[in-house]
Order: C-alpha cells, then structure tokens, then sequence
C-alpha cells in the first residue's frame, strides 16, 4: 500500500472521528485501504462501513456519531434525544432520527435507525450541534424535545412524554417560555397546557 495513501486515511480518521469509504473518494484511495488498515490493527470497524482508529474511544454516545455520519440532515430526536440530555429510564437501542418528510430514508445496513418524518419549523428549530468522538452531531434541544414527546405520544407513549417534561423541568435547563414556544411550534399547546400548569 501507498505510504501516503495510509497516511492521508489515518489522517482523515484522525480529523473526523468516524470515517466511511466514500469520505476517499475524493482523494482517490480505494476501499480496500480500509479493510488493510483494519487487518493491520490501524483501524477499527465501528459499523457497517464506518471506521475509526484502532485506539479511538467509543464513547456511550457512539451510535449518535455513526448515525450523524450516515444521515447528516437528521437531526437526533425524540427518545435518543431524552437519552443523550439525561432525563430518561428509557434506552433506546435504535436511534431516533428526524428527517424531512419527502428525504429518503437510508437503505444501508448499520446503526438501527428509526426514522421520524418532520417538516417545516418543527424539523428545523431547536437543533443543537455536539461533536460525539469527533462528529458533528444535530440533536434537538431538551426543550424541543419534550415538546416533541407530545407531538408523537402516540409512537412513544403519553407517560414517556410525562416523565420527559418532570424529569427535565427538574434539570432546570431550560425557561417555561422557551418549552412554550416549542409547544406552539408543534402544535401541542392544549395538550401540554394542564400539565405546565401543574409544573408552576
């Protein structure tokens, strides 16, 4: 293998955190430098078609990272959301995913995702960046996120929506108007409305 090739991927892996074969491609270095690179203890598969450095850390948020990778106009939402800003029993083992509702859903294996369809303000307000193992990562912000919850109670469960709103009233972490004008935003205001008021 091309001395400069394995430097250029390492580097790269260095830079990014997480790497898939097609992050190459712009520098001409086939795939097979990546299976190489595992064979020699370089590199560690992380998941299908991700790659990181063999002494990289998987911190608990990995999937988060991987899935980021796969689909960097999801934002990480709903239960994984709750998960990663600490206010939840709940552990997901697929990563709730927010996307577009006329984007296509990823077909490659990897990360379980599940894939919630959002549109207009309600995808694209509240998103937070966190670099997770050198990924930039979108999630929404805990107070989009509980208002989420009541969006789609149906598909996650009314007491989860309610544990989201005790457990994160508790952290303080952010102001009754702000979960208010997420609540607006979702179109869930009525719903909320009895709940917040037992919050003040």
């Amino acid at each position: 293998m091309d001395t400069t090739k394995i430097s250029k991927v390492l580097s790269l892996a260095q830079e990014a955190g997480v790497i898939r074969p097609r992050d190459l491609a712009s520098d001409g270095i086939p795939r097979a430098y990546l299976a190489r690179l595992c064979q020699a203890g370089k590199l560690q598969r992380v998941g299908h078609g991700l790659y990181m450095l063999a002494n990289g850390t998987i911190t608990t948020n990995h999937s988060l990272a991987e899935a980021a990778k796969r689909m960097p106009n999801g934002v990480v939402c709903l239960l994984s959301a709750l998960r990663f800003h600490g206010v939840t029993t709940q552990a997901p083992f697929e990563v709730w995913i927010a996307i577009d509702n006329k984007a296509r859903a990823p077909t490659d294996k990897g990360t379980p995702l599940r894939i919630v369809r959002f549109s207009g303000k309600a995808l694209q307000t509240g998103i937070e960046t966190h670099m997770i193992d050198s990924v930039p990562t979108k999630i929404y912000s805990l107070a989009k996120t509980v208002a989420d919850c009541f969006k789609f109670r149906n598909k996650i469960g009314m007491d989860v929506a309610l544990e989201a709103l005790r457990e994160s009233w508790r952290t303080r972490k952010y102001t009754m108007d702000e979960l208010w004008h997420y609540a607006t935003i979702c179109r869930v205001t009525n719903v909320m409305r009895p709940y917040l008021e037992t919050l003040t």
